[in-house]
C-alpha cells in the first residue's frame, strides 16, 4: 500500500486534532462518547475541508496551477476554507455558489469578505449549472494566462479523500495511546468524502471498528460513498473493495438539507451545556443527534466505545436568525420563528417586515410553501 508521503500535500492544518473522553453525555449516555476536534484544525473557522485541502491545493501545486475554483453552498464551509487556504498558500481563487436563499451576508459569507474571496453566486439549485459557469469563470482565466484547478462541491473526490483516511489512522492512534478501541466512529454524511476517508480508514487501520455517517441531505448516499472508498483504495493500492451493502448511513436530515431539527437543536444544547463545547445546527448538530438516536434504537448494544466526529461548521451558526433555532416545523405548518435564512439554499426565506409575515419567493419551492403552508401571524418575541 503506498503511504501518504507518496501523494504531494502541503501542511495547512494544526495536526493531530484533540481526541478526549466526554464525561458528562458519557454518562448521561450509558457509553463512553470520545470526540475528535476537527474543529480545531486552525484555519479560519477550522472544520474537516482543510484536511482535504492539504492534498488538493498541493496537487493543484505540483500541476502548476494557480487558481482554484470551487463550489457549495453560499455558506459553504469547503468554499471559505478553500478561499483561506489559497490565501496563505498565494493562490488565487474563486467560490462559485448557490444563490438561492441569499438576502444578506451572515456567517461564512462575513467570512469571505474578511478574505477578500472572490464569490460569484449562481442563481440555481442544479450543481449542472454551477459546473457549466465554473467551467465558463476557466475559460476567463486560462485566456488571461492563469491555470486553474476545478474542485467539486465538498472536494468529495479520491484525493481529499485521503486526509480522511489519514484522519482515521490518526485517531485510531490516538486511542490505542488511551488504552481504547474504537468500537464505532460516527461522522457527518454531508458530500461524502469525510465519511468515505473515514471508512477506508477504518478498515485498513482498525477492522473492527464500523464507521456510520449521519446523512443531513437527502441525497442517496451510499453509492457515493461506496464509489469514493473504492476509488480512494485504487489510488492508496490499499487492496480494498466494499459493494453499497456495506456503507452505514443514518438519514438524520429532518425537514431537508441546512433546516435545522429540534432533534438537532436538543443535541446542541446538550453537548454545549454539559460539555461546553459549540456544534452547528446543519451538519454537526444534527451528527449527534443522530449518533443519541442511534444509541436509544440499541444500534451501540454490546459496543461500549463511541467516537464522534466534530467536523466543524461554527459559520452556520451565525446564518441563521436566533429564533429559528426554537422553531418547530411540524406537518402543514410553520411556526413564525422559523426565520430561515439567508442563505442556506432555501425552499422559501419567511420575513417579519411587519406584524404580518410573508413569505419571499427565492426559488420554485416556495411557491410551493407560499399555497402549503399555513403561516401563524403572531410573531414570538
Amino acid at each position: 500500500m503506498k503511504q501518504f508521503s507518496d501523494f504531494p500535500r502541503v501542511s495547512l492544518g494544526i495536526l493531530p486534532t484533540p481526541l478526549y473522553r466526554l464525561p458528562n453525555i458519557s454518562e448521561a449516555m450509558g457509553k463512553n462518547i470520545y470526540i475528535k476536534r476537527d474543529d480545531m484544525t486552525g484555519v479560519a473557522l477550522g472544520g474537516n475541508k482543510v484536511r482535504k485541502l492539504e492534498f488538493l491545493i498541493a496537487d493543484a501545486m505540483a500541476q502548476g496551477c494557480d487558481y482554484m475554483l470551487t463550489t457549495g453552498g453560499a455558506q459553504s464551509n469547503h468554499a471559505m476554507l478553500t478561499a483561506a487556504c489559497c490565501d496563505r498558500l498565494g493562490l488565487g481563487s474563486v467560490l462559485v455558489l448557490k444563490k438561492r436563499g441569499v438576502w444578506q451576508k451572515l456567517g461564512n459569507q462575513i467570512i469571505n469578505d474578511l478574505l477578500g474571496a472572490d464569490v460569484r453566486f449562481v442563481d440555481t439549485d442544479d450543481y449542472a449549472d454551477v459546473y457549466a459557469e465554473m467551467e465558463r469563470i476557466c475559460g476567463e482565466l486560462r485566456a488571461k494566462g492563469h491555470k486553474p484547478y476545478c474542485v467539486p462541491v465538498g472536494g468529495s473526490v479520491p484525493i481529499g479523500s485521503l486526509g480522511y483516511v489519514n484522519a482515521a489512522r490518526e485517531a485510531i492512534e490516538q486511542g490505542a495511546a488511551l488504552g481504547v478501541r474504537f468500537d464505532d466512529i460516527i461522522c457527518c454524511t454531508g458530500s461524502g468524502g469525510t465519511h468515505a476517508g473515514m471508512d477506508l480508514g477504518a478498515r485498513i487501520y482498525s477492522p473492527k471498528t464500523r464507521v456510520t455517517g449521519i446523512a443531513v441531505d437527502d441525497e442517496r448516499f451510499r453509492p457515493i460513498v461506496r464509489d469514493l472508498v473504492n476509488e480512494t483504495s485504487k489510488l492508496l493500492e490499499a487492496g480494498i473493495h466494499v459493494e453499497e451493502s456495506d456503507i452505514n448511513v443514518f438519514e438524520n436530515f429532518g425537514a431537508g438539507y441546512a433546516i435545522p431539527s429540534s432533534s438537532g437543536v436538543a443535541a446542541m444544547r446538550m453537548m454545549a451545556s454539559k460539555e461546553g463545547i459549540i456544534i452547528d445546527p446543519v451538519y454537526t448538530g444534527k451528527t449527534f443527534a443522530g449518533l443519541i438516536k442511534l444509541n436509544q434504537q440499541g444500534y451501540f448494544d454490546g459496543r461500549d466505545n463511541i467516537l464522534f466526529l466534530h467536523s466543524g461548521g461554527a459559520g452556520g451558526l451565525f446564518a441563521i436568525d436566533k429564533r429559528s433555532a426554537f422553531s418547530k416545523v411540524q406537518k402543514g405548518r410553520l411556526e413564525p420563528s422559523f426565520l430561515y435564512a439567508v442563505s442556506y439554499n432555501s425552499f422559501f426565506v419567511c420575513l417579519y417586515t411587519s406584524p404580518e409575515p410573508r413569505v419571499m419567493t427565492t426559488s420554485p419551492g416556495a411557491a410551493w410553501a407560499s399555497s402549503h403552508l399555513r403561516i401563524s401571524s403572531k410573531v414570538p418575541r
